[in-house]
């Protein structure tokens, strides 16, 4: 009887791709991340470190030179990324999200040109929706495109970007079809490659964030960008489409992000109460601390099941995917910043300075609540969906 049930578990391919990612990460991730954020540096040794192993961007078909990683794949490694550094896993996401409109709507030259460099490690990719009064409300973006000839001409300021200055490729949203219709903006919005390169790109001061510090995150500043025709993802008009078809299959790898760094501060957690002694006893025997390290891992596991479910639908396309990319980030994005203000807690007094990595992970879990889509917004997305009737039965 028991083997004709399917086993629900990670396939002997999946559960590899964990362990190779992981020993990357004990190896050149872990130690430098506490000095990445004490320094706010960008994590050269990660990023090289996941180029070289070939993490770095897996999600690539391997028709465009990449390792061709299927949706679950990916969030494995994310995961194990951000177990040992948030701000480096921001390398393998964020790739995938500002790669993946080309991967989704863009012509067979622009995957063959981009992605190729994005898989050959030639630069990172970035993704440049929001604005300074454009963030959940992303349709009232005011960065224009203006056709000039054969090209584009782009002009207009993105924000919150991500990465800005380390990466060598931008996909842009701008306006390419103004309206004052607050019903049909979304329409005239369309979607472009931008290099790092070209004339008119800059870059503002890196952001002075609560945590992911070795992560850059700046302004793009575009003044008289042009760029060629053929550097439009997909049709004219079609670009907030894409935009919101690529958070709904990355909206996954940042709950796959948030259990991640859940995942370490428990582990964290769970060795020092294993280790601190306290009335004569280790912590650890104290039913209260057990309860506390329970509750951790009941949402931890329940966190991750429901990201490799999201994933399914992600690599599947299935039609509830956006119910449950915006579920998962919500949901595992919420458990990552209890654990690790209850990891801080187990710790006490140490875990509320630097020098124990749990104070870090706290201060990172913090915007898996609000990028790619603030936990507020998610809640609206999930009820549209359920009103709708497109939440699959389980």
């Amino acid at each position: 009887m028991a083997d004709d049930f399917p086993l629900y578990a990670l396939s002997e391919e999946h559960q590899a791709i964990r362990e190779a990612v992981r020993a990357v990460c004990e190896a050149k991730v872990a130690p430098f991340a506490a000095e990445v954020d004490e320094e706010s540096r960008y994590p050269r040794e990660a990023a090289e470190a996941l180029v070289a192993a070939d993490f770095h961007a897996a999600h690539v078909p391997e028709e465009y030179g990449g390792a061709g990683a299927d949706a679950l794949a990916t969030c494995l490694i994310i995961e194990e990324v951000a177990r040992a550094d948030v701000s480096a896993s921001l390398i393998p996401a964020v790739n995938k999200l500002g790669s993946l409109p080309v991967q989704l709507a863009g012509s067979e030259e622009l995957k063959k040109r981009y992605l190729g460099a994005l898989a050959r490690g030639e630069g990172g990719f970035s993704y440049c929706l929001s604005e300074p009064g454009a963030g959940s409300d992303a349709a009232a973006m005011s960065t224009r495109a203006v056709r000039d000839g054969d090209g584009w001409v782009l002009n207009g300021v993105k924000r919150w970007i991500t990465n800005a200055g380390e990466s060598e490729f931008y996909t842009v949203m701008a306006v390419t079809d103004p309206t004052d219709d607050p019903r049909k903006r979304s329409r005239g919005i369309s979607a472009f490659v931008v290099e790092k390169g070209d004339q008119g790109v800059s870059f503002g001061a890196k952001e002075k964030k609560l945590g992911i510090k070795g992560s850059p995150t700046r302004e793009v500043y575009l003044d008289n960008v042009r760029i060629p025709a053929d550097r439009m993802i997909g049709a004219e008009g079609t670009g907030f489409e894409t935009a919101m078809r690529t958070l709904d299959h990355t909206r996954v790898t940042i709950a796959a992000q948030a259990v991640g760094v859940a995942q370490g501060a428990l582990d964290y957690a769970l060795s020092y109460a294993q280790e601190r002694t306290q009335f004569g006893k280790k912590i650890a025997d104290f039913q209260g601390l057990q309860f506390m390290l329970a509750d951790m891992g009941m949402k931890v596991e329940a966190a991750r099941q429901m990201t490799y479910a999201a994933a399914g639908r992600s690599e599947r396309g299935d039609k509830d995917l956006t119910f449950f990319g915006a579920a998962a980030k919500c949901f595992a994005s919420d458990v990552a910043m209890e654990v690790t203000v209850d990891a801080v807690q187990v710790l006490g007094g140490y875990g509320y300075t630097r020098d124990y990595p749990v104070e870090r992970m706290m201060r990172d879990a913090k915007i898996t609540q609000i990028y790619e889509g603030t936990n507020q917004v998610q809640r609206i997305v999930m009820a549209r969906q359920l009103l709708a009737g497109v939440q699959s039965q389980l």
